[in-house]
């Protein structure tokens, strides 16, 4: 590749340490094709990926992927969809490229994009609402019944995080994955 040295995928229990003469100085976690299980319903799925650049002179392992947020050189999503969107930003905002399957390359469709102060919409698993914590089903409510006389949220969820999280980022609104009773981490 020599621009990667390890690569740490969620379909993998192993990160992949790339071969000495091809590396590069960067680290690569993703997730391929989140929403996977949405596939066989023609639902939206995406790639999620983050960029880490290598810290050390050690020799390249998963641990190298262990760095803070404020570490990622760059990280964004493609959208599969009705269309393919690669959302990204590299620390200077977010940029969104669709891809024009004409000439096979990615334009850049909207630039330094940003997530609207008020939205209409929540989107989470409510499936999982007997096991969330009891301040997250306040706040849910209070979005869902507002005593305030203001619009209540609506609730939209598809089940693939890209296809939320960019409709959350095109329309404004909330996107959760709380922690629970059952997944005290969140997810």
């Amino acid at each position: 590749s020599f621009s990667s040295c390890v690569l740490v995928s969620e379909e993998d229990e192993k990160a992949i340490v790339v071969e000495p003469d091809k590396r590069g100085k960067y680290i690569v976690c993703f997730d391929p094709l989140d929403g996977s299980s949405n596939i066989d319903c023609l639902v939206s799925i995406g790639t999620i990926f983050a960029i880490y650049k290598k810290t050390t002179d050690d020799e390249p392992s998963e641990k190298d992927a262990l760095q803070p947020g404020r570490n990622i050189v760059a990280a964004g999503y493609a959208l599969y969809g009705s269309a393919t969107m690669m959302v990204l930003s590299t620390g200077q905002g977010v940029n969104c490229f669709m891809l024009d399957p004409a000439i096979g390359e990615f334009i850049l469709v909207d630039r330094d994009v940003k997530i609207k102060k008020k939205g209409k919409i929540y989107s989470l698993n409510e499936g999982y609402a007997q096991h969330f914590y009891p301040d997250v089903t306040e706040y849910l409510q209070k979005k869902k019944y507002p005593e305030d006389g203001s619009a209540p949220y609506g609730s939209r969820y598809v089940g693939s995080m890209v296809a939320d999280v960019h409709r959350t980022l095109v329309y404004g609104g909330i996107f959760l994955y709380p922690a629970n009773v059952k997944s005290p981490n969140g997810k």
